[in-house]
């Protein structure tokens, strides 16, 4: 009797081994990113992330893997200037005083030219300042380069938008006064966020995606972008103030008065206060005495003027 080998166990097995690959190859690919937890600016702030583990908007570009890169004042061990790597964006949590809260609150978004954020003194600094003036302050960290400005990180801030009104009830919040306030290219957040903005989806299963992003009202501070949609400014678009350096700082008070003219021209409520004299920064010191320093000052008339910091009731 002639044998003849039996190449089907062979060829199955193979095939069972190819199989076994692919399923583990997809099983990786549909793991979610393990992405480092961002850590608090201020120490014992809550931090809370906008996306959930496995998100698709969690992307794995390079970097994804590592910590956020902090870099410190000088001479501090514990007090953060700005950072970067962000790929797990968040919001840090700076309720004020119960005895001061008024109900409102403010997304406070640093600059840094898309590449950084100053943390320290467009953040935390502007958080504990609102606070003193009874509002609730939440300083985001969103995504960088290479990471798109007007999809990525304009994503991120929608979504800070949301989850604040989202607690509202747990934080004091009156979810009629959100707002957003943004320096530099934090301000190119605010901006975006002014006009491209939606209601929620009532039909979501996600608490926090039926929740509007439209921000009560928005301030930029010294705003700069590369590109800005100025044709579709929505007709509910929501109260803004602008401010910045005049001469001093060209390239965005040019922007600050173009974005001025866009909401104008659909009959927004809109304040601007350009200034003589001053340069790009500073955030919300007073500049050596120079008038620009005292734009917080014309912020807080303007907020009081709207009755956006009423004591709510």
């Amino acid at each position: 009797m002639k044998f003849t080998p039996r190449r089907t166990s062979i060829v199955c097995t193979a095939c069972l081994l190819a199989g076994l690959a692919s399923a583990a190859a997809r099983a990786a690919d549909d793991a979610p990113l393990n992405i480092p937890e961002p850590q608090p600016i201020t120490p014992g702030a809550q931090v809370i992330t906008l996306w959930p583990k496995g998100s698709p908007m969690l992307k794995a570009v390079e970097g994804y893997d590592k910590p956020e890169t902090l870099h410190m004042y000088n001479g501090s061990k514990d007090r953060i200037l700005h950072l970067e790597n962000v790929h797990n964006p968040s919001i840090e949590v700076h309720l004020a005083p119960a005895d001061k809260a008024n109900g409102a609150a403010m997304i406070v978004v640093p600059g840094g030219g898309n590449k950084t954020l100053y943390v320290g003194p467009e953040g935390v600094d502007v958080a504990d300042w609102l606070n003193g003036l009874g509002v609730h302050a939440f300083v985001e960290r969103h995504r960088l380069r290479p990471y798109d400005s007007t999809v990525d990180a304009l994503a991120d801030t929608q979504q800070a938008i949301r989850i604040v009104r989202a607690h509202a009830k747990e934080w004091g919040i009156d979810p009629h006064r959100v707002g957003i306030m943004g320096f530099s290219a934090g301000g190119e957040q605010a901006a975006w966020v002014t006009v491209k903005f939606d209601e929620g989806d009532p039909k979501s299963d996600d608490p926090i995606a039926r929740e509007s992003c439209r921000p009560d009202f928005s301030v930029l501070v010294y705003p700069g972008w590369l590109m800005m949609d100025y044709d579709h400014v929505p007709k509910n678009a929501p109260p803004t103030f602008i401010t910045c350096a005049g001469i001093g700082d060209k390239f965005h008070a040019k922007q600050s008065v173009e974005f001025y003219m866009a909401l104008f021209n659909q009959n927004i409520p809109v304040e601007m206060h350009l200034y003589g004299r001053g340069g790009h920064g500073g955030s919300i010191g007073d500049r050596g005495g120079m008038p620009f320093g005292t734009w917080p000052k014309r912020f807080v008339e303007w907020a009081n003027d709207l009755k956006l910091m009423d004591k709510k009731q």
